[in-house]
């Protein structure tokens, strides 16, 4: 083959690898074989904790505390229902903010829960809490998100009506 032969193979090769690069990089969202084994995954394997158990009551006063927390730190991402009410993002983020009153959060067990408050998801977007909150807040959101209020009970949240 003459160079400039070699030269036009090689350029129209780099051409089709990029274009399928490209088309293998395109964002988009996963199906729902990739989310069931990414859910999976991170309760199995990835997420830490599932053995420890929540010391705090499971009472009104701890669902409170717990609530008041959340109204705090975590409501920003997950509205104050835990469901994203109210807030305008939620489902634009990659991957969407999740409902905390889905079935894939509520399989973690409260100690799972606990690790992703304090040690976060990457790359989620789900921020890690360790040195903002305690483990005494953390404990106590476990606790409200399994009692979370029916969608939309609590209102919006007042950052994003102003």
């Amino acid at each position: 083959m003459h160079k400039s032969k070699q030269i036009k193979y090689a350029l129209g090769l780099a051409v089709i690898l990029c274009l399928i690069g490209l088309i293998g990089c395109q964002g988009r969202q996963p199906g729902a074989l990739e989310t069931a084994a990414m859910s999976r995954l991170k309760q199995s394997i990835t997420v830490r904790g599932k053995n420890v158990s929540n010391p705090w009551p499971n009472d009104q006063p701890t669902i409170e505390a717990g609530r008041k927390s959340f109204s705090h730190y975590c409501m920003v991402c997950h509205g104050l229902d835990g469901q994203n009410t109210g807030v305008p993002f939620a489902e634009k983020m990659s991957p969407p903010a999740p409902l905390l009153n889905s079935s894939n959060v509520q399989a973690y067990t409260d100690g799972q829960l606990k690790w992703i408050i304090e040690n976060g998801l990457f790359p989620s977007g789900m921020p890690a809490s360790k040195g903002i909150l305690n483990d005494d807040e953390m404990w106590q959101i476990v606790r409200y998100l399994r009692h979370l209020p029916a969608k939309g009970s609590l209102g919006e949240p007042a950052v994003f009506s102003q």
